[in-house]
């Protein structure tokens, strides 16, 4: 039978596989094939892994001749972005300083999703050490728009999203630090996950700011979404900030919700974020009926106010670069990385290395955290950025005494032309204001597709309280059912 991967499901996936309609090599292959037709056009590999998927799709195949139970993701082709370590594979971030660099170890969530049985098909294009919003940051060329080619696609994991977006995969990870998976989510028209802090294991994805990076899935569907979730999830003695939180079946809740509606369900809608200049007007007309939505389908609905929010980006450009200057001192080409060729001594050597390897938005924050860390300054940058943070902490816990879910746009336009914002960094980092917010605060969030705005995609975010992507996933659901957005780009039909 001909298979379109643009159709399949994890659960379709994993169903045709047990039912022998097709094998486990085959649909590996079409996702293969269907890369090497695209990725010209789109860059949304650093690197593609033919090797590592035929090989684990045989694992596969070998378990339905045996007679086996299969395991949830059985089959289905995923793709990782290139922060995130796999023995078999260069882990480059999309730098130059480790352009060299081969895998010696796994990342957590990504053996997890391996021992579920995704295929690895390959690692994604990204803004350098996640630093950007557009995916146009990366040493190997920016990734490019199926819904428009000549837009970015996001950032930074906007090899991700791209992946999921044009059928290259089914499934992908990407991190978020301040709405890296929920940004390129919405511009691409796919869901975009990323899970409360300390659900997923951060081990083996290269750190940009710990105390706000999270890995989470990017899938055409909430429930393959949920499938993703339930395969990652869990405690990791080898993260000391992964959580030892029960572990729901995230299938279910999107099943029940679906079964049960949405009567009970609390939504507040964030009003102060919604009169935020430089929201696009279709946008915020969208996510005003995405309220509406859920007041039909049976929730209470509300208004609610995040002032302290507003401060948000402010407080985010002083930790995250912190963490990021201090992250990457590590990579000093001595121990690994690309190394200068020609240097005078081990400082020189330092200089010569950092300053080739790392590209001009590594620089700028990691010169812009040293100097937020530096002695006479700590306290009035730093200092006051986490005390921010304390407040924004504070006001989202209030805010979900009342309500069970949160609406705000995902970002405040639709993907943009490639190299319309590349000189004006402020401008770019526009992009995640209604997002930096969730990661300050640790909260769980998703981007469902909603509509278009200029012809292109656009999303709504869904934020729900700690540890509660079960509700946050049901109600996901239920706005998927009655939105039905067409999540297939022109570019694959």
């Amino acid at each position: 039978m001909s298979i379109n991967l643009s159709k399949l499901t994890v659960r379709s996936v994993r169903d045709g596989i047990a039912a022998k309609e097709f094998s486990a090599r085959e649909v590996a292959q079409v996702s293969l094939d269907h890369i090497a037709a695209t990725e010209d056009a789109l860059h949304a590999f650093n690197q593609v892994t033919p090797e590592l998927a035929l090989e684990a799709a045989d694992a596969i195949d070998a378990k339905v001749a045996a007679g086996e139970d299969l395991p949830p993701l059985a089959g289905v082709p995923t793709a990782f972005k290139d922060n995130m370590n796999l023995v078999g594979t260069r882990t480059t971030c999309s730098s130059k300083i480790l352009s060299n660099y081969e895998s010696v170890y796994d990342c957590t969530a990504v053996r997890r999703m391996l021992d579920a049985g995704a295929i690895p098909v390959g690692k994604c294009n990204m803004d350098e050490f996640a630093f950007g919003s557009s995916t146009e940051n990366s040493a190997t060329g920016p990734s490019h728009n199926p819904w428009d080619l000549d837009c970015v696609p996001g950032g930074s994991s906007g090899g991700s999203a791209v992946a999921v977006s044009a059928a290259q995969a089914v499934l992908s990870l990407g991190s978020d630090t301040g709405g890296s998976i929920r940004q390129p989510g919405a511009l691409t028209g796919t869901v975009a996950l990323k899970p409360t802090y300390g659900r997923v294991s951060r081990y083996g994805c290269v750190a940009f700011g710990s105390s706000l990076d999270q890995i989470g899935p990017f899938a055409r569907t909430v429930e393959d979404a949920a499938f993703a979730l339930s395969a990652m999830s869990g405690k990791d003695p080898m993260d000391a900030t992964s959580m030892n939180e029960p572990v729901p079946d995230y299938v279910a809740a999107v099943t029940n919700a679906r079964a049960n509606g949405m009567k009970g369900l609390r939504v507040g809608i964030v009003r102060d974020m919604l009169d935020m200049d430089g929201l696009h007007t279709r946008i915020k007309g969208m996510t005003e009926e995405v309220v509406g939505t859920f007041a039909r389908l049976g929730a209470t609905v509300g208004e609610v106010n995040l002032p302290t929010s507003q401060h948000a980006l402010a407080a985010y450009y002083i930790i995250g670069p912190a963490e990021a200057s201090s992250n990457l001192a590590r990579f000093d080409a001595v121990r690994y990385g690309v190394r200068a060729p020609e240097a005078e001594d081990v400082m020189d050597l330092y200089m010569r290395s950092r300053a080739e390897g790392f590209g001009p938005e590594s620089i700028r924050r990691i010169m812009l955290g040293t100097y937020a860390l530096s002695a006479g300054y700590y306290d009035a940058y730093y200092g006051q950025a986490q005390r921010a943070r304390t407040l924004i902490i504070r006001e989202f816990a209030e805010a979900f005494a009342d309500y069970d879910i949160l609406v705000t746009p995902t970002s405040p336009e639709p993907a943009f032309k490639i190299g319309e914002k590349a000189a004006d960094p402020l401008t770019m980092y526009l992009n995640d204001i209604f997002t930096i917010p969730v990661n300050l605060a640790g909260n769980c969030a998703i981007s469902v597709p909603m509509g278009k705005a200029k012809g292109l995609p656009v999303g709504v975010q869904l934020i729900a309280n700690h540890f509660a992507e079960e509700t946050l996933l049901g109600a996901a659901a239920m706005l998927e059912r009655e939105i039905r957005f067409d999540s297939t780009p022109p570019f694959v039909r």
